[in-house]
């Protein structure tokens, strides 16, 4: 699933950016307070704006702190998919409990440098992990393929059914990046620069959407190989 990035879209024109992509999954929206993250961009009354101007899934992205006190109400307000950062949450199987209540998809987001073990068997309470593939707060930033080893893990206990959820990365994802991100086995791939930085947003979600796939086919290719083999040693 392709989710492009509004954060990169003319903040003048988010009606018109949402229409632009509107054969996209989803629409991410990039929720920063200048605390946990050195910016500040949009927040709830414009994501409630957003809902009634675009029929696309609103897959929020909270860099904030305290999201165990405002998850909630971004679900509320109409966003489909609501993920906080494990590093600000001070529980995050009470607030992932409290989105899902509040009738939206919850996820857990991690910043390239904290590691995903920790959070294994709490990954059961979520809908979506969302691996960060750049240090969170701006766009436009270099992709760092060595979080793709997190992707890789994530990838092996929803596969063995350990876990039933979205693999997310946002990141530096663009026609350059993204085939890999599929191989290591990502589903859903924010894109930001990629996208709004097209001269045809559109055919920019469809061109990326096409590499995805292709990634994506190879990962089932290697995942089939690897289950054969297991099964021959048997």
């Amino acid at each position: 699933m392709i989710a492009p990035s509004i954060l990169s879209a003319d903040f003048a024109h988010l009606a018109a950016a949402a229409d632009a992509v509107s054969r996209a999954d989803w629409l991410h929206v990039d929720v920063m307070d200048n605390h946990f993250v050195p910016n500040l961009t949009l927040g709830l009354p414009v994501v409630k704006s957003l809902h009634r101007a675009t029929d696309l899934p609103l897959d929020c992205h909270l860099m904030i702190e305290d999201p165990d006190r405002w998850a909630p109400g971004y679900a509320e307000g109409g966003a489909a998919n609501v993920t906080f950062h494990a590093e600000a949450a001070s529980d995050v199987v009470q607030t992932a409990r409290a989105v899902r209540s509040a009738g939206a998809l919850v996820g857990l987001a991690v910043k390239p440098g904290t590691p995903l073990e920790p959070y294994l068997d709490v990954l059961v309470e979520f809908d979506t992990l969302l691996i960060m593939s750049v240090e969170p707060g701006f766009g436009g930033q270099v992709f760092m393929p060595e979080v793709l080893d997190k992707v890789r893990t994530a990838r092996r206990h929803v596969n063995s059914g350990h876990l039933r959820l979205f693999i997310e990365i946002d990141g530096g994802i663009g026609t350059d990046t993204i085939t890999e991100a599929a191989e290591a086995g990502v589903d859903v791939f924010v894109a930001g620069s990629a996208v709004y930085g097209a001269d045809d947003p559109a055919a920019a979600v469809e061109h990326l959407r096409s590499l995805a796939r292709a990634g994506m086919a190879r990962c089932e290719q290697t995942i089939g190989r690897a289950r054969g083999r297991a099964m021959g040693e048997a």
